[in-house]
């Protein structure tokens, strides 16, 4: 980085914020010095931003750096709370915002260049803001924070009010921005969805409207959003039922319904990587795959732009360049870039088009017209491209990269891109000062680069890349060196005699273990090293030495910390190394001395290995109280050590007598709080009078050592960057470097104010430390300027061992490095031949061993050589003598050792292999007993096959499990249900109300049941009937309405096919025991065959049936001897008794052949004792013993003899062929017995073959009805889901209706308000133009004229400097209603200049002069107030009308849930009634009269029952109706005479009127009339009574009537009371505000002098008004007297009619 500010050297830094400690303590002593910032470098994230033109600010830590692009100078910002976050600037303003990192975070707006704070901004975010963005006109600030809210806001920063929010859970944003021509759209991005957020404005409430866009597939096509809620098309099956939702299928209800998709609709769409808007209001968005797209932002539209294609020639070249690039990235060995679709990371729009980057590193400009562009290559900077910005004037267009380089680009000249900065995107692992210490220093990052920096103002002057990763750095104090540790155990030095072109020089391979630190005695005599395992190495430090390694200690215990103190005057250097004990809480410290001989005679200090002698280093050890993290020695015996278990320093005073022999535990002397928390570490001055202490929450503390008052603090890094990594003091003690653990800023502090005593004592050590080193420091930059460059040499590490270069045999190690980021990068070419530094040693000390002990090792060997000689000859020698006198094989070997150890290792093997099998063989055991378990044992019938003899025909049973107990259950609870309902129709059809009108008459029933009997297989749908099934207990087809009578249905059919499968499983058994009789009565006549084909001496097979396995299936699970291949394994026990079973067989065979009586028997009889006659063809006549002479030899009694010899010859043979002639009958007899039986057998097998093609049949019949009753229920319940679903969404609908009925009604009456204010600002704006002539009324005419010329005049508004700029794309950027603010300063402004008296008419006078400019103010910010109310009560209106299509559309999808509501009702209704039903229809063909067939798609399955009933219930209503006609009839006839008796009773009531007329005109009184005319007066009386006592019964309801009537009245009239009072506040609260309005007018009318005209109109109105109150007043008079007469008049009619 080149460039730094210098801070002011009196007060803070003009951005600079002090942060307290985080422990909230003070010091007394605090006060007396002070740290500030002098410079801040680093390059923590890619976020950049312009605050100017020619300004760039990006956030490095706790700090936000202003770069300037011409001066590269830098200014610092310090955040008071901790590292930065979320971080954006505003150029059009100059302002940026940042948010810190902690809980409850807060952003910050600062303005530039002044760096003050103008407000800050306090959300509701929990953890941290993620992003900032900035409207490009207008006070607006939009932020989004991470977890948990994942909350958008959008803020009025310059009022501090958040105007809107809205939550989006779960979404990570990768980029946020505003509309530049309409702040009230935004653009939200995140890795797979790009959202526009509209900001609807309604005066001061503002709302944020989500508009979604729909990004194409990857393959670039735009597909229709498909709304699988509400699917376009009601496709509608009769018997697969309505089209449902895919989420109705699925059954969800609620949100997920609303929002599922199955997977085979769902195509991954683009990746956004980039956005940036045009000046049409457009987006174009970058895409991972390679895509640019356009966004519509009013529509949401999205289109993809194509290349255009190239003409023939250009489209030749740019394949060739193509071809030439690719090729050169494979020689680079990096991948090929796509140049032709990259993808895109970064955008930047202008007026000639947008600028695009991706990680190609190549800045592509796109022409775009009409949905194409051309493109072509502006810069190739060969780093992926994160970010390109605009300057305000756009004029340069910033490239930020990757790896932390910043690049500018001129688009106006076209030329390449300028290197700006140039950080390392890694974190700064150390930094340190260069000898002497005030003018250089020097840093390295993780990655292995070494910067050098000039100390006063940061500027960074040369930089070199190690491109290995660093794990320590050290300067040299006797020499511009640097040391550099690596993770692989090397060091590498620099040198840096000449800061401007750092150099290595040498390096050195320790060992295989990473160096942990390296550092440097004061005297620069020696570097110590520490690396893993405890290692710690001794180097010589001089160049001039070619640092030499003199040797190297190992402690036991893991080392937590070094330090080193020089003794000058001894002449020695002492490392303190700090120990972690294990099992212990305590510290351990170990010290020991180096001196200055073991440079010159080291072979006295180190063995042969190189190790340290103890004795010769005085290695001591102390055991303290506390365990500590890090510690510190100063030359007292003094140590300070940081403890790990609570937040203090403390301070031990070691004593020289505690040596190792005799250690005991120290404890702390002094103990000093930390004010910090997490681990830290401290750190010695040079002149050991300041003590630092540095911690994980990055505040840095700085303590005197002998008081341990806190001298300055200073928080330069925070916790959440990872606190504090390292820091160092200058040796003259004015700076101090600081650099954090994660954040990347390296912090230069220096002291902003000290006591003068502190600065002299650290510049007296400062000046004698470096007249030690001086002498030292000239000789030894002289020989380090004089070494060569350093180059890989297979002889370079063993310069120290130059009697080891022709011994040394390479080891291969890796030529690559990994860096952190994961890219492999290459070290030195020949590093592959390198060898550590203890591995030469060793090879070293083997070498010299060999040498030493080379004859014994010659005499060992012929030693060797004689015995194996001689074992070998004992060998052949045992092999010639006998088996008995031979020796074993392993009496010969002589290593018994070795041996046993194979033979351990060899079972071991063996059991490893046993244990394997026997795991294996229990698995499979286990997977046995489950398929056993499941397959076989839980069948209570298991599954069979029977087979045929003669036949490929073969039956099956049916394997049946055995019913869970809760299957029982269910059936049987619905049996005891149809039984119920059974027994409930049979008493509804025994009504007698209901048996006269269905009932049929014996024959018709006899007949009805012969009819149901032959179609009942049709209507129940199968033939279970006929094979064991009871379909009685079905419920009817017809009758499976309701949910519960299908699910009964479908157990009850289940068990009929369990009983049609038990049917046939019984028969099945006959059929099988039936074989097995077959077979044996098979085995007894092959017994008998086989004895005849004995006799006959036939070599026939005989045909010997058999049960197979399948017949058999048990035999499966047992396995058979003869199954088994291979040989049996036998133990020794085992083959012992097996030789002993043998031998006994063969005793017992040999003792039954040695039989004397059975021998005896053979010789004489054949060994039979009867001669049977199965035995008659085996017998044979000896011939006589002549038979061997000749004939004529014979004599009489031979010839005789022979004679009767061939007579019995004759004899047999004759009774021989009878007797075979009999076998052979009786063969064939049994042969076709056994065929016979076998084949009837076989027609059996074939007839159950038969049977169970049937029950198959019947068994698919009733499946197929479970599966129809299944699919129906499974469609009710997803028409039940979908109506849920739909109540669901509808009440969602409902709720957003009546907020936005809410909304409309409260806009409304606020748009009603606000119609009244600006018509009131209109009529205050004419009254002023009005009001001009009489206000100027002294004014000579001629001068009014030009005065009201003056006063109609508008000066020209001045534009910004930005917008005025033609290379802005963004110049007419409609602004905000907050503009009204802006507009009218600039307005006066520019006024300033018309109210100069240049302006001022001649002869006019000044003082009227400044009158009418103050006139023309007040009109021109009247004008303002009515434009921008207009503006406001437009949006209003804009606002109100789109709340109100939001309601009907809310409407309309409310009225369409509702008609899909309806529409599936009706469904479900239709799923009740349209059944499913299953017939039984015989096969063939039907012949028709006619060709046309009739449409049955209306018609209606139903009963014929139903038809007969209905006939026979018009019949009875037929019968009924003649009835009743009948009945009319007679009764016509009785009217008739009841008329003409009537005529005849109305005679004699005008003959008994006209007797009472006469009896009326006798004087009598009405008492006595009655007596006279009423025969029973008594009886008279007691009814004139009851009527009486009626009639005031009647009176008393009236009167409660009456009562509650008025009751009413009264609540009514109570209920119009309060009515009125809010009618009177109301009107009162009108009446103020008309006060208020009248108060405005009589001002009004009082300045344009109409006041007479007002009192005129004031009185004629006061004379209505009280004209108006005595008709009121007449009207309540005349309504109280008409309810006085309509009472009167109710008295009056309830007295004159008591009984009404």
């Amino acid at each position: 980085m080149e460039a730094a500010a210098e801070a002011p050297s009196a007060g803070p830094a003009p951005g600079e914020l002090h942060a307290e400690a985080p422990g909230g303590s003070h010091h007394p002593s605090a006060g007396e010095a002070a740290l500030e910032v002098s410079w801040v470098q680093g390059f923590s994230n890619k976020n950049f931003g312009f605050i100017n033109n020619q300004t760039v600010c990006y956030p490095c830590g706790n700090f936000i750096l202003f770069l300037d692009t011409e001066t590269k100078m830098t200014t610092a910002l310090q955040c008071q709370t901790g590292q930065v976050g979320a971080f954006a600037a505003n150029a059009n303003s100059q302002v940026l915002a940042f948010s810190d990192r902690r809980l409850n975070p807060i952003i910050y707006i600062y303005t530039f260049p002044e760096l003050s704070k103008l407000t800050e901004l306090k959300g509701n975010a929990q953890l941290d803001y993620t992003l900032l963005a900035f409207s490009f006109a207008g006070p607006y600030l939009a932020c989004y924070s991470s977890v948990p809210e994942f909350v958008l806001s959008v803020w009025n920063w310059q009022e501090n009010v958040l105007l809107c929010s809205e939550s989006q859970p779960g979404v990570t944003v990768t980029s946020l921005s505003f509309n530049p021509m309409n702040w009230q759209q935004l653009c939200f991005v995140s890795e797979s969805s790009v959202t526009i957020w509209h900001i609807e404005r309604n005066n001061d409430e503002h709302h944020l409207k989500r508009n979604p866009v729909k990004l194409p597939d990857r393959q670039g096509s735009v597909n229709l959003h498909k709304d699988l809620f509400f699917p376009v098309s009601r496709s509608e099956d009769s018997y697969y039922g309505p089209d449902l939702p895919v989420s109705a299928i699925a059954g969800l209800v609620g949100d997920e319904a609303e929002t599922f998709m199955p997977r085979n609709y769902i195509k991954p769409s683009v990746h956004p990587t980039a956005h940036c808007w045009t000046a049409t209001s457009e987006i174009y968005l970058g895409c991972e795959e390679g895509y640019v797209l356009a966004i519509d932002a009013e529509t949401g539209s999205v289109s993809v732009l194509q290349q255009k294609p190239l003409p023939e020639y250009m489209r030749k070249i740019s394949d060739v360049v193509s071809y030439v690039r690719k090729e050169v990235q494979k020689k680079k060995g990096g991948k090929p870039k796509d140049l032709q679709k990259p993808a895109l990371f970064a955008m930047a729009f202008c007026k000639e088009g947008l600028y695009a980057a991706g990680s190609e590193g190549i800045l592509f400009f796109y022409h775009i017209k009409d949905l194409q562009y051309e493109m072509k290559i502006c810069a190739d900077i060969l780093q992926p491209i994160s970010s390109l910005i605009f300057s305000p004037d756009y004029n340069i267009l910033l490239l930020v990269t990757d790896q932390g380089t910043v690049y500018t680009y001129k688009p106006a000249h076209s030329g390449e891109a300028v290197k700006l900065l140039d950080a390392c995107s890694s974190c700064f692992l150390a930094a340190d000062f260069l000898t002497p210490g005030n003018k250089y220093c020097v840093s390295v990052t993780i990655s292995g680069e070494v910067q050098v920096w000039f100390l006063e103002d940061g500027t960074c002057l040369s930089k070199l890349n190690l491109d290995i990763e660093a794990t320590a750095m050290a300067c040299c104090p006797s020499s511009n060196c640097v040391a550099v540790g690596t993770k692989r155990g090397q060091i590498y030095f620099l040198d840096v005699t000449n800061v401007e072109a750092p150099r290595v020089v040498h390096r050195i391979f320790l060992s295989k273990f990473p160096v942990l630190s390296l550092h440097y005695d004061q005297g620069g005599q020696f570097l110590i090293t520490r690396a893993a395992e405890g290692y710690i190495f001794i180097l010589d430090a001089r160049p001039s030495k070619l640092f030499q390694v003199l040797g190297y200690v190992v402690v036991a215990d893991e080392v937590l910390d070094l330090s080193v103190v020089s003794d000058f005057r001894n002449d020695l250097v002492e490392v303190v190394i700090l120990l972690n004990v294990a099992d212990v809480q305590r510290a351990r410290l170990e010290i020991f001395c180096l001196a200055a001989a073991l440079t010159t005679d080291n072979d006295k200090y180190v063995n042969e290995q190189g190790m340290l002698n103890a004795s010769a280093i005085k290695k001591e050890q102390y055991d303290l109280d506390y365990p500590l993290s890090s510690a510190v020695r100063l030359k007292d015996n003094v140590v300070y050590g940081y403890c790990t278990c609570a937040p203090f320093i403390c301070k031990y005073r070691l004593s020289e007598e505690n040596m190792l022999e005799d250690s005991s535990v120290f404890l702390s002397e002094e103990r000093t709080p930390s004010n910090q928390f997490g681990s830290g570490f401290l750190c010695l001055s040079p002149n050991s009078r300041w003590l630092a202490s540095a911690a994980k929450d990055g505040v840095l503390f700085i303590y005197h050592t002998f008081t341990m008052d806190i001298l300055a603090q200073k928080h330069c890094h925070s916790y959440q960057g990872g606190g504090i990594r390292s820091m160092v003091f200058s040796l003259d003690g004015k700076f101090i470097l600081v650099n954090g653990e994660n954040d990347g800023a390296l912090v230069c502090l220096k002291w902003k104010k000290i006591k003068k005593m502190e600065v002299k004592e650290a510049a007296s050590h400062w000046q004698s430390l470096l007249a030690i080193l001086n002498k030292s420091t000239l000789n030894e930059n002289a020989v380090l300027k004089s070494m060569a460059a350093w180059q890989f040499d297979p002889e370079s590490a063993l310069e120290s061992l130059p009697e080891e270069k022709l011994m040394e045999s390479p080891l291969k190690s890796s030529n690559v490095e990994v860096t952190e980021d994961g890219n492999v990068t290459p070290l030195y070419s020949a590093s592959t031949n390198d060898m550590t530094w203890i591995d030469q040693k060793i090879k070293k000390v083997i070498r010299e061993e060999t040498q030493r002990f080379a004859n014994q090792k010659k005499e060992l060997q012929m030693g060797i050589k004689k015995l194996r000689k001689t074992i070998q000859e004992m060998m052949h020698e045992n092999e010639q003598v006998p088996d008995i006198e031979k020796l074993e094989q392993q009496e010969f070997n002589l290593d018994i050792e070795e041996q046993e150890r194979a033979q351990a290792e060899a079972e071991q093997e063996v059991a490893r292999v046993r244990k394997k099998i026997e795991m294996e063989n229990l698995a499979n055991h286990y997977l046995q007993d489950v398929i056993k378990r499941e397959c076989w044992d839980a069948m209570c019938v298991k599954g069979r096959t029977v087979k045929c003899f003669h036949m490929a025909c073969e039956v099956k049973n049916y394997p049946l499990k055995e019913r869970s107990e809760e299957e029982l259950e269910t059936l049987e609870k619905v049996l005891r249900l149809k039984e119920l309902e059974t027994a409930d129709f049979k008493v509804q059809k025994k009504n007698p109300e209901i048996e006269p009108e269905t009932a049929l008459s014996k024959e018709e029933e006899k007949a009805e049941v012969m009819a149901d009997d032959s179609a009942s297989y049709c209507l129940t749908g199968s033939l279970s009937s006929h094979y064991g099934g009871d379909t009685s207990i079905l419920y009817h087809q017809w009758d499976l309405h309701t949910r519960e009578q299908k699910v009964n249905q479908i157990v009850l059919l289940k068990e009929i096919i369990y009983k049609v499968k038990t049917a046939f499983n019984k028969e099945f058994d006959i059929i099988a025991r039936q074989k097995e009789q077959e077979i044996a009565r098979v085995k007894e006549r092959n017994l008998r065959i086989r004895e005849i084909l004995a006799q006959l001496d036939l070599q026939v097979e005989v045909w010997e049936p058999a049960l197979t396995d399948d017949e058999i299936p048990e035999r499966a699970l047992t396995v058979q001897n003869s199954e088994i291949k291979v040989e049996k394994f036998l133990t020794q026990k085992e083959r012992e008794k097996a030789e002993m079973l043998a031998k006994l067989e063969v005793e017992r065979h040999l003792a039954a052949l040695d039989n004397e009586r059975l021998r005896a028997l053979n010789d004489m009889m054949g060994g039979v004792l009867e001669v049977k006659k199965e035995d008659i063809l085996k017998m044979d006549i000896p011939p006589p013993s002549f038979i061997s002479k000749p004939e004529h030899v014979w004599n009489d009694e031979e010839k005789k003899t022979f004679k009767e010899h061939e007579k019995k010859v004759k004899e047999l043979n004759e009774e021989k062929e009878k007797y075979r002639r009999a076998l052979e009958n009786e063969l064939k007899k049994l042969d076709t017995s056994i065929q016979k039986t076998t084949q009837n057998f076989d027609e059996t097998v074939c007839k159950l073959s038969e049977r169970k093609v049937k029950l198959e049949m019947v068994i698919y019949q009733e499946e197929l009805k479970i599966l129809n009753l299944v699919y129906a229920l499974l469609l009710n319940e997803e028409l039940d889901t979908r109506e849920a679903g739909l109540h669901n969404f509808l009440m969602k609908k409902e709720k957003e209706k009546v907020k936005t009925a809410r909304t409309i009604q409260t806009t409304k009456s606020k748009i009603e308000a606000y119609t009244e204010t600006y018509e009131n600002a209109i009529a205050e704006e004419k009254n002023l133009e009005c009001g001009f002539t009489k206000e100027f009324a002294d004014v000579p005419v001629n001068l009014l004229d030009e005065l009201f010329q003056l006063y109609k005049h508008r000066p020209q508004i001045p534009v910004t400097e930005t917008l005025l700029d033609t290379a802005n794309p963004y110049g007419g950027c409609s602004g905000s209603a907050e503009d009204y603010r802006d507009a009218l300063a600039l307005l006066m402004k520019a006024m300033d200049e018309l109210d100069s008296p240049e302006h001022m008419p001649i002869g006019l006078d000044p003082s009227i002069w400044e009158h009418f400019c103050l006139a023309r103010r007040n009109k021109m910010e009247s004008e303002e107030l009515v434009k921008w109310k207009a503006r406001t009560l437009a949006e209003m209106q804009a606002f109100l009308q789109r709340r109100l299509d939001d309601n009907e559309k809310i409407k309309s999808e409310i009225e369409d849930i509702f008609q899909e509501l309806t529409w599936l009702q009706e469904e479900k209704m239709k799923l009740q009634l349209n059944l499913t039903i299953q017939f039984l229809l015989k096969q063939g063909q039907v012949e028709l009269e006619s060709t046309e067939i009739p449409d049955y798609t209306d018609a209606i399955l139903i009963n014929k029952s139903v038809i007969e009933e209905l006939n026979w219930s018009i019949m009875a209503q037929g019968e009924k109706k003649i009835a009743s006609m009948v009945e009319c009839k007679d009764f016509s006839k009785g009217i008739f005479q009841l008329e003409w008796e009537h005529k005849k009773m109305r005679m004699q009531i005008e003959d008994l009127k006209q007797k009472a007329r006469d009896i009326v005109t006798l004087p009598i009184s009405k008492d006595r009339q009655l007596f006279l005319t009423v025969l029973n007066y008594d009886s008279r009386i007691a009814h004139h009574i009851s009527v009486m006592e009626q009639t005031l019964g009647v009176m008393d309801k009236l009167h409660k009537k009456n009562v509650k009537n008025r009751q009413r009245r009264v609540k009514e009239l109570e209920k119009c009371i309060s009515l009125k009072e809010q009618a009177n506040y109301e009107l009162s609260m009108e009446l103020k505000e008309m006060l208020v309005s009248v108060s405005e007018r009589r001002h009004i009318f009082e300045a344009a002098d109409t006041q007479h005209i007002s009192g005129k109109t004031a009185k004629q109105r006061y004379r209505e008004i009280l004209k108006q109150k005595h008709l009121r007043d007449l009207v309540k008079e005349q309504e109280e007297q008409f309810e006085i007469l309509q009472a009167e008049v109710e008295r009056l009619r309830s007295r004159t009619f008591p009984v009404l």
